[in-house]
C-alpha cells in the first residue's frame, strides 16, 4: 500500500470485508501499514515507497454471502469484475482501494 493509505485500508478491510484490524508489534507499526486478522486469515499491508498494485497476482478469500458483500462494495463505489466461471464457486473480482486485485468465492 501507499505511505498514509492507512484510513482507506481500515474503511475497505474491516468496514467492508469484516476483517478485524490487529495492532502491528511496536517495533513494526513505526514503518505504517495495516494488519487485518479473523482466525487463520491474516492480510499484512505494509507501506511502499515506490507502490505500485498487484493488478494481475491477487489473493482469493472465501466469503459466506458473496451477493450481500457485493452489495455492500457497490454501495461504497467499488467495480466488480466477473471472469470467466470455476467449477464449485461463484465468484467477482475487486480491486482494494490501491488497485490490488482480489478474488472473492463463495461455493456453489
Amino acid at each position: 500500500m501507499p505511505a498514509e493509505g492507512e484510513d482507506l485500508a481500515r474503511h475497505f478491510y474491516a468496514g467492508i470485508l469484516g476483517i478485524n484490524e490487529t495492532p502491528k508489534p511496536a517495533h513494526l507499526a513505526k514503518r505504517g501499514g495495516c494488519w487485518f486478522e479473523r482466525g487463520d486469515l491474516k492480510i499484512h499491508l505494509g507501506v511502499e515507497t515506490d507502490f505500485r498494485p498487484a493488478r494481475k497476482a491477487h489473493v482469493a478469500l472465501l466469503v459466506a454471502d458473496l451477493r450481500e458483500l457485493e452489495e455492500k462494495l457497490r454501495a461504497s463505489g467499488y467495480a466488480l469484475k466477473e471472469d470467466e466461471p470455476l467449477e464449485g464457486y461463484r465468484r467477482v473480482y475487486v480491486d482494494d482501494p490501491f488497485g490490488n486485485r482480489i478474488e472473492l468465492m463463495e461455493p456453489n
